[in-house]
C-alpha cells in the first residue's frame, strides 16, 4: 500500500515519513506533501491508499482536503492530526468517514494503530470486491455475453488450446465436449424486415429461445448472432437421444422450428445444417461452408432447410485464412500492436507459400487487403501513403508489382509496415510535445489561478495520470516541480524588478496566504523574500 503525509510544517512531515518503520506495517511507499494542493497533485498521479493530514493548513484545511478526496475516491482512508481537541473538526472528520482523529503529537502506538485500522478496512473492502462469490455472481450476470463472444471468436477462426477450451467451457457452464457436433445457421426472411428499426433484437431473442426449446430436448444448444445476421447454433446430441438417425432428427427439428416461427411470429426462416464434425478443430471450416451454402445454394429462395453436402461442396480453391483470423490486420494497426501486425503478415506469406505458391489470385487478394489496411491507417492518422512511402514502394503498389510474387509481397508489406510505425512514433512524439507546450503556456498565463494537475488536465482534456506521465517522459520533470520552479522564478523576478509588496507578489504567483508563500520561499532558497530583495544571495 501507499500512504501520503500532509502538513505545512516540513520538519513534521519529513520526520514522520523518514523515521518511522512503516514497512513493518506493509506500507510500500510514503509520499510527502507540504500543502493540501500538493497532496491532491500527488493523489492524482499515484495510487494512494491512506492519507495522514494536519487539520490546520493555509489555503485549504485537512477537512476540505478530505472533501476533495471523497470526490476522487470513496475508498481512500484518511487520518486527521490536530494540535487542538476541537470538537467541530472531529465531527466533520467523522462525517467524511475519517478513520481517526489524533491529537498532535500522537504516540507511535496511536499513529500505527490508526494506520493499521485503515489498512484492515481497505483489505476487508477489497476482499469483498474480489471475493469468489462476487466474481461468480458477476460471471453469471455476464454469461450470455461471454458465451456468445467465445462462440463468435471460434466461428471466425480464433484458435484456443485444448486446455483453454476446457477451462472456458467449464467456467461458462457450457455442457459441450470434444466430440461430434453440428451447426445450424438460421436466416430471418424479409417478413421480419418490419422490425428492423424497432424490435428486431426481441424477435431474434424469441427465435433463439424457440430453437433452444425445440432442439434442447435432444441436443445441447449454444447460440449466437454473428456479424452477417445469421443466428448460429452449435449442437451436440445428448446421451439420451442416442446416435441413430441424427441427420434426419436434425432436419425434422429444423422444420419444426420453421413451422413454430411462422405460426407464432408470422415470419419465415431459411436454415442450413452442416454435417456432423469434430469440435472444436473443424468449427470455423464448417461455418464457412454453411455460409457459402446460403450464398450459393439457397440464394434468394425462402423457407429452405438444406443440409451441407461435404462431398459436393469441396471448393477447388480454398480461402486464405491467416489474413482473416481475428484480430484483423487493421485492428492491430489501429491499436499500435506493431509486432503482432508483423507476425500476421509473416503468417500470411507462410500460408501462401505452403498452400498456393503458384496462385497469383491469392497473392493479389492478400496484397489488396494489406494495402487497404495500410491506407486506412494512414488516412486516419492524417497523412497519405504517397507522402509516407518512398517512390519505389509507391510505384510497386500502383503498378501491382508488389503483389506479383509472394516474396515481393512480403518484402513490400514489411517495408511499408516499418515506415508506418516510424510515422506513428513521430506523430506520438509531436502530440506529446504539443501537450507540454499547452501546459507551460497555460501555467505561465494563469499562475495566479488554479494550476493544479487536475486543472491542467481539464484544460487539455486528458486524464491527470496520463498527463503527468507524458510530461515526465518529455521533460524529465514532474508537473508539480515545474509549477513550483516557475512560481519561485517569477517571485525572484518580481522581487528584484518591481516594487510590489510581498503579499501582492504572493497573490500574483498563486499563493493566497503570504505567510505560507514566505515559508515556501525560505524552504526553497534558504532566505525570506524580503532578505532576497534586500540583497541576500541565493545559495
Amino acid at each position: 500500500m501507499q500512504m501520503i503525509i500532509v502538513d505545512d510544517e516540513a520538519h513534521w512531515v519529513d520526520n514522520l515519513a523518514l523515521h518511522k518503520p512503516w514497512h513493518e506495517l506493509g506500507i510500500e511507499q510514503v509520499h510527502r506533501a507540504y500543502s493540501a494542493f500538493e497532496a491532491l497533485q500527488l493523489i492524482d498521479t499515484h495510487p494512494i491508499d491512506i492519507v495522514i493530514s494536519d487539520v490546520q493548513m493555509p489555503e485549504m484545511t485537512g477537512i476540505e482536503l478530505i472533501e476533495r478526496i471523497r470526490i476522487r475516491d470513496k475508498k481512500m482512508k484518511c487520518i486527521i492530526l490536530s494540535g487542538h481537541s476541537e470538537f467541530e473538526y472531529a465531527k466533520k472528520a467523522l462525517l467524511h468517514n475519517a478513520v481517526d482523529y489524533l491529537l498532535k503529537p500522537p504516540t507511535d502506538q496511536e499513529l500505527f494503530g490508526a494506520v493499521k485500522t485503515a489498512m484492515d478496512q481497505l483489505n476487508a473492502e477489497w476482499e469483498l470486491v474480489s471475493s469468489l462469490e462476487r466474481t461468480r455472481h458477476t460471471l453469471r450476470e455476464n454469461l450470455p455475453i461471454l458465451r456468445g463472444q467465445l462462440l463468435l471468436d471460434a466461428l471466425q477462426g480464433r484458435r484456443l488450446s485444448i486446455d483453454e477450451w476446457r477451462r472456458k467451457l467449464s467456467d461458462y457452464g457450457l455442457p459441450f465436449h470434444f466430440e461430434n457436433s453440428a451447426l445450424m445457421l438460421v436466416r430471418l426472411e424479409e417478413e421480419f424486415g418490419r422490425y428492423k428499426n424497432n424490435g428486431q433484437p426481441l424477435i431474434e431473442y424469441a427465435i433463439m429461445n424457440m430453437a433452444e426449446e425445440i432442439l434442447g430436448e435432444f441436443m445441447e444448444v449454444w447460440g449466437v448472432k454473428e456479424e452477417h445476421g445469421y443466428l448460429v447454433f452449435l449442437l451436440q446430441l445428448k446421451e439420451s437421444a442416442g446416435g441413430a438417425g441424427q441427420e434426419t432428427l436434425l432436419e425434422k427439428l429444423s422444420q419444426q422450428l420453421q413451422h413454430k416461427v411462422k405460426q407464432f411470429l408470422k415470419g419465415s426462416l431459411s436454415i442450413v445444417i452442416t454435417e456432423w464434425f469434430a469440435f472444436p478443430e473443424q468449427l470455423p471450416d464448417r461455418f464457412r461452408q454453411a455460409s457459402a451454402y446460403f450464398r450459393e445454394i439457397v440464394g434468394d429462395e425462402r423457407d429452405f432447410v438444406v443440409r451441407v453436402n461435404e462431398v459436393d461442396h469441396t471448393p477447388a480453391q480454398g480461402p486464405l485464412n491467416a489474413l482473416y483470423v481475428p484480430p484483423s490486420l487493421i485492428n492491430l494497426l489501429e491499436a499500435g500492436h506493431w509486432d503482432a501486425a508483423e507476425a500476421k503478415l509473416t503468417a500470411v506469406c507462410t500460408e501462401l507459400e505452403e498452400k498456393w505458391p503458384e496462385s497469383w489470385e491469392h497473392c493479389m487478394e492478400a496484397g489488396f487487403l494489406i494495402a487497404a489496411s495500410f491506407s486506412n491507417l494512414a488516412h486516419r492518422s492524417g497523412y497519405t501513403l504517397t507522402k509516407l512511402l518512398e517512390t519505389g514502394d509507391m510505384e510497386a503498389l500502383q503498378s501491382g508489382e508488389a503483389f506479383v510474387t509472394i516474396k515481393k509481397l512480403g518484402k513490400w508489406s514489411l517495408s511499408v509496415l516499418h515506415k508506418l510505425k516510424e510515422a506513428s512514433s513521430s506523430s506520438v512524439k509531436d502530440s506529446r510535445s504539443q501537450y507540454v507546450k499547452k501546459i507551460q503556456d497555460y501555467a505561465d498565463k494563469h499562475l495566479h489561478e488554479d494550476v493544479s494537475l487536475r486543472a491542467l488536465a481539464d484544460h487539455i482534456n486528458l486524464h491527470p495520470t496520463h498527463l503527468s506521465k507524458i510530461y515526465k517522459i518529455e521533460t524529465g520533470e514532474g508537473i508539480s516541480d515545474y509549477i513550483s520552479r516557475l512560481r519561485m522564478e517569477r517571485a525572484c523576478h518580481l522581487l528584484k524588478a518591481t516594487g510590489k509588496k510581498v503579499y501582492e507578489i504572493s497573490m500574483e504567483i498563486g499563493y493566497m496566504d503570504p505567510a505560507y508563500f514566505i515559508k515556501v520561499f525560505k524552504r526553497h532558497f534558504g532566505v525570506t523574500p524580503q532578505e532576497y530583495r534586500d540583497g541576500a544571495l541565493l545559495p
